[in-house]
């Protein structure tokens, strides 16, 4: 049997530069609260993100009124971010990271 070199089926990932500002402001916010709390986010975050890498299409279609269906993947992190992304070809494209607790009506309109 013939062995799979270890990338195979493995996807690039790009953060847009709208999804880092996000996070940063997010963390930001925290670090203000507490510091702690903000590094262990952002890392568990940024952790979410990388897992990307391998089957990036476990995650749902994010299914909202203004967005074309099938086009952004959803992925809840630690119950309050949402992580936007897409799928083209190999590459995961990571737009955005919500934190659900502020109104995001804005961004699907």
């Amino acid at each position: 049997m013939e062995k799979k070199p270890q990338h195979e089926g493995m996807c690039k990932i790009i953060v847009s530069d709208r999804a880092r500002q996000m996070l940063a402001e997010h963390i930001r916010f925290l670090a203000k609260i507490n510091t702690s709390v903000a590094c262990n986010t952002k890392n568990r975050l940024i952790d979410a993100i990388r897992s990307l890498h391998q089957l990036p299409e476990r995650y749902p279609f994010l299914q909202a009124e203004f967005i074309p269906p099938n086009k952004y993947h959803k992925m809840f992190v630690e119950k309050w971010y949402l992580i936007l992304y897409q799928i083209k070809d190999q590459t995961v494209y990571v737009d955005a990271i919500i934190d659900c607790r502020q109104d995001y009506q804005w961004l699907i309109r």
